[in-house]
């Protein structure tokens, strides 16, 4: 095992839709991760930036996930992340599914064909105490403005139906409601347009993070969120800023499928790393 300390970390920059991500893997060297690697990283100036950092290491399926927001939170779920390291994964094993852990449970990944890989990102969490919510409450649809719905996918959201996603300024609604009392463990803000029974036009603001152009974890909270209030069927096109994921609710979970990109590989200095830690 190298553990790094002369050569560097190597990296992969990787998007889905423009939701993008620093991945390292971590299967052969020993080099930890911790919180404050994962901010200065992260940092689209003094680092390389990200919306989320997404580490590979050995599990007890194909590969397990751990994910860091840009603010050096952990993330128990990353759609768009789990995707793209599905790809690399798929690409480097041949396999055409696989089985990886991560802190929100087992997920199941698949190709598709056409370039597009689907991930299963579970059964969604319904109930107040699994998002989890301050207390206890009707998650359809919650006691504060504009009566948005909570839904859990591993990490929290709230999702609000709009007649327009543009006239929102999401910078200012984002930023507070992603603190709102309701949410102890703060909150992934969607903001949802009905386009139609299998469409929807969504913008999000992540929590940790601030407005990214997709997020999956989001797409299948709004979707879920959707469909239980009567808007749309079980399988919706999601149109986000950055591209559309093609989300489907059903027995056996929320199944997200779209493209990814594999955009570079590249090594962080040691100087660079030793300054973070």
């Amino acid at each position: 095992m190298n553990d790094l300390r002369d050569t560097g970390l190597p990296i992969m920059k990787m998007h889905g839709l423009g939701n993008d991500f620093v991945v390292v893997d971590a299967r052969m060297h020993d080099r930890k991760i911790t919180p404050a690697m994962a901010r200065g990283i992260g940092h689209r100036h003094f680092g390389v930036g990200f919306d989320q950092l997404a580490v590979i290491t050995k599990g007890a399926g194909d590969a397990h996930l751990t994910f860091y927001n840009a603010d050096g939170s952990l993330s128990a779920a990353c759609g768009n992340a789990t995707r793209c390291v599905a790809r690399y994964l798929l690409d480097e094993t041949g396999k055409t599914s696989l089985h990886l852990t991560t802190a929100r449970g087992d997920l199941a990944a698949a190709e598709v064909g056409n370039g597009l890989t689907a991930v299963n990102m579970g059964q969604p969490q319904l109930d107040w105490r699994d998002i989890p919510l301050a207390r206890e409450m009707d998650t359809l649809e919650l006691p504060m403005e504009g009566a948005p719905t909570a839904t859990g996918m591993g990490n929290p959201h709230c999702t609000f139906f709009v007649d327009d996603v543009d006239v929102v300024d999401l910078a200012a609604f984002g930023s507070r409601m992603e603190h709102h009392p309701l949410y102890p463990e703060r909150t992934n803000v969607q903001v949802a347009q009905i386009v139609g029974p299998d469409h929807i036009r969504m913008r999000v603001w992540e929590r940790g993070v601030g407005i990214t152009l997709a997020s999956g974890s989001s797409s299948c909270a709004t979707a879920v969120a959707a469909a239980r209030r009567g808007l749309t069927g079980h399988d919706v096109s999601v149109d986000l800023d950055g591209g559309t994921l093609q989300v489907a609710w059903r027995n056996d979970g929320v199944w997200m499928t779209g493209p990814t990109m594999h955009v570079m590989d590249g090594t962080l200095t040691a100087q660079f790393l030793d300054s973070l830690t």
